[in-house]
């Protein structure tokens, strides 16, 4: 690591802890100064030890909470809880072929965050894909109806109260993130999220309405809510863990897709995933979720956005692309991108992490962006 790094990350800690100490200034000042007379003592100098800082998170810690990574197998191996233990990973994504029961999920969790605890680190991301109809890793809890069938009810109250339910059986089960709902505003039915049958509605305002009120029902159950996939894949005909998309539509015809995330703002959704796809309009060589432009001037410049951004998986998309992952991730933390999310194989996860620190030791990503990343992603955890 650079001595620069190194310094950068114990400024920010000590500048931190300094201004938490301003207010007690002004009410010692308020009772008079005594005047000593001529036989007091000389007055000493104060032992009196200054306010103890908090320490600068290291630069694996800098790394490691960004990261959200699959799990190999039926049950936590040693190598992945030591991960948890030791602060280098952010986050866990369960798929359907990690568990066959309510009781061996409830095991998964409990190790995990038993993990996080033991070595003191921050409470750990533990996410599903619980969208519901096609995209439901844990098929025997709810949402019972699909996005598909909440858009043709058009019930805001009903979109909110299977959000609550999907909500409470997630954290019955020890999850406590939930990438969803899917806020794509399909184009035509020529999408593949529609023909996938992931969509709301052809309609922006009631995707908007509708997405968010399943999001809202989410967060009164204490389960983070993540709308996806900004800012939109309304005009995608192709699957981006599989394809190079390029989505050449322009601001203009773009613009119904950003309603549900401005929607999502208003709202204090905590997470928003970005899309695999190039936008032509914002950014003509990289993706979402490794663009600057979309990520920062877009989401959170133009929209007002404050939460924590995800990538979609950046497996599927370096595959497609012929780059490695490892080179996609530096990317996205690189532009800003908070959160870092990897389904490949533990093995792969690792070099993934290793790469990052060394890019970060490198310069390869600035100081600045990865401190500013970390501080979202704990404070989004203290929320738990």
């Amino acid at each position: 690591m650079t001595k620069a790094l190194t310094s950068a990350f114990a400024v920010a800690s000590i500048v931190a802890g300094c201004s938490s100490g301003a207010g007690d200034a002004g009410s010692a000042s308020s009772e008079p100064a005594s005047t000593p007379s001529s036989t007091d003592p000389a007055p000493e100098t104060s032992t009196t030890a200054a306010p103890e800082l908090a320490p600068a998170p290291t630069p694996r810690q800098l790394v490691g909470q960004k990261l959200v990574v699959a799990m190999d197998g039926t049950r936590p191996s040693e190598s992945l809880l030591r991960r948890v233990r030791r602060g280098r990973l952010g986050g866990v994504i369960l798929f359907s072929h990690n568990f066959g029961s309510a009781a061996r999920l409830r095991a998964i969790t409990t190790a995990l965050r038993r993990a996080a605890a033991d070595g003191g680190q921050p409470r750990l991301l533990i996410a599903v894909d619980q969208e519901g109809g096609p995209v439901k890793r844990i098929p025997w809890i709810p949402p019972r109806l699909s996005p598909p069938q909440l858009g043709e009810l058009g019930s805001s109250e009903t979109a909110r109260r299977q959000g609550r339910k999907t909500g409470a059986a997630l954290r019955d089960l020890g999850i406590n993130t939930d990438l969803a709902p899917v806020a794509d505003v399909p184009a035509s039915a020529a999408s593949f999220m529609y023909q996938q049958g992931r969509t709301w509605s052809f309609s922006a305002r009631r995707t908007a309405r509708l997405a968010n009120a399943f999001a809202g029902g989410l967060g009164d159950r204490d389960a983070l809510a993540t709308l996806k996939h900004f800012p939109g894949l309304g005009y995608a005909t192709r699957n981006t863990d599989s394809y190079v998309v390029r989505i050449v539509a322009t601001r203009r015809r773009l613009a119904p897709g950003l309603e549900p995330y401005r929607r999502a703002v208003a709202d204090h959704v905590p997470l928003v995933m970005l899309s695999n796809a190039v936008y032509e309009a914002y950014d003509r060589r990289h993706a979402a979720g490794w663009s600057r432009a979309v990520g920062s001037g877009l989401l959170r410049d133009e929209l007002g956005f404050e939460g924590v951004t995800i990538t979609d998986s950046l497996d599927g998309a370096a595959r497609a692309r012929r780059v490695s992952t490892d080179r996609l991730a530096i990317r996205a933390a690189e532009a800003g991108t908070d959160l870092i999310l990897l389904t490949g194989s533990e093995a792969a996860s690792r070099s993934v992490y290793r790469s990052l620190l060394d890019a970060a030791a490198e310069g390869g990503i600035r100081q600045g962006r990865l401190l500013a990343s970390y501080q979202r992603i704990v404070a989004l955890k203290t929320e738990l």
